[in-house]
């Protein structure tokens, strides 16, 4: 009898090391196994033997509860593309090695674009969709008039099962220790309050530059204005306060019609952030040039010209916008990249 057993657990332990080691058929590569939040080991069994990956269950369920591996499976979406043993299996399960969604949110977007971005992705839960921005706002706990600017422009990875608010968290997070930790290593004497200004002309920067080595240079004239009780005049921010009465242009009325992100009838900066801004736009706000120039006009190849005096201005805008016609006529005399007070 003894023989007996001792050749029935000696058969057992060959068949669970065979078990364990063999290469498991794919049915077809690459193989994709999603896995629900609070799956058990038996779960998990079932659902590999349904997809013809296990030809029976208690083998896996046994070495799973032998290993103590039951209670650690992971949720996500995985991916296969070459056989792996029942143990591999099990160790990537029990590892969360996850084939990850990814989002990426870009510099200068707005929270408009950043919430239809979001919301697109088929990967994403909805949990938000017909929520206003403040009740996003209130569920985030972020004290704020406003979404704006909020959240840190990145490649976002997540699993299965997450929703846009978990994403938005996130971005949340990190915006608030990148800002926190500029702040922290600011120029000194700059004329900001707070981390929040701070932030609201970071947003300006990013969507007045497209060159990375303008933006210290682009921060140093709107420092310059703001010091000097200047107006900033930059039209991303009349753009921003049109709204949807932007279609693409904006004329002499628009400049004129005052609204509280029109810079060009109200001086300071406005009361919240425009854009996304990126981590290069938030070192310009907090790390100006030091430079004299009080405008800038657009060349037409990404890059500005800067100058210190209004005749100096005056002879770019001739040069840059009035010869090359990169304006149209009716407001070639309305305005320039940053018109004089």
């Amino acid at each position: 009898m003894r023989r007996f057993w001792i050749s029935v657990l000696s058969g057992l332990m060959l068949w669970g090391a065979w078990f364990a080691l063999i290469p498991l058929p794919l049915p077809q590569v690459p193989f994709e196994f999603d896995l629900k939040s609070g799956s058990t080991l038996r779960q998990v069994a079932h659902a590999l033997q349904t997809q013809h990956v296990l030809w029976e269950t208690w083998s896996f369920i046994g070495m799973g509860r032998l290993l103590g591996r039951q209670t650690h499976i992971k949720a996500g979406s995985y991916a296969w593309t070459q056989p792996m043993s029942a143990l591999q299996l099990l160790n990537r399960l029990t590892a969360g090695d996850t084939q990850q969604n990814e989002a990426r949110l870009i510099e200068g977007m707005s929270f408009s674009q950043v919430r239809a971005l979001l919301e697109s992705n088929l990967q994403l839960r909805a949990s938000a969709p017909t929520q206003s921005d403040q009740d996003i706002l209130q569920q985030l706990n972020l004290p704020y008039a406003g979404p704006e600017g909020l959240f840190f422009p990145d490649t976002y990875f997540f699993n299965p099962g997450d929703s846009e608010l978990d994403l938005l968290r996130r971005a949340a997070r990190a915006m608030q220790v990148r800002l926190n930790q500029a702040w922290a290593q600011r120029a000194p004497d700059l004329p900001y309050q707070t981390p929040y200004q701070a932030l609201i002309m970071a947003s300006i920067i990013e969507k007045e530059s497209a060159r990375a080595e303008e933006r210290p240079l682009i921060a140093g004239v709107f420092i310059n204005r703001l010091r000097l009780g200047m107006r900033l005049q930059t039209d991303p921010t009349v753009i921003y306060g049109m709204g949807s009465r932007y279609q693409g242009n904006i004329h002499k009325k628009d400049l004129l019609f005052d609204t509280p992100y029109n810079t060009y009838t109200r001086t300071g900066l406005p009361p919240t952030p425009i854009a996304m801004p990126g981590q290069g736009a938030i070192d310009a706000a907090l790390h100006p040039a030091l430079t004299k120039a009080l405008y800038f006009v657009a060349k037409g190849d990404g890059s500005h010209q800067f100058s210190e005096t209004l005749a100096q201005h005056q002879q770019a805008v001739q040069k840059y916008q009035l010869h090359h016609a990169l304006l149209t006529p009716a407001r070639q005399q309305e305005r320039s990249e940053v018109a004089h007070p």
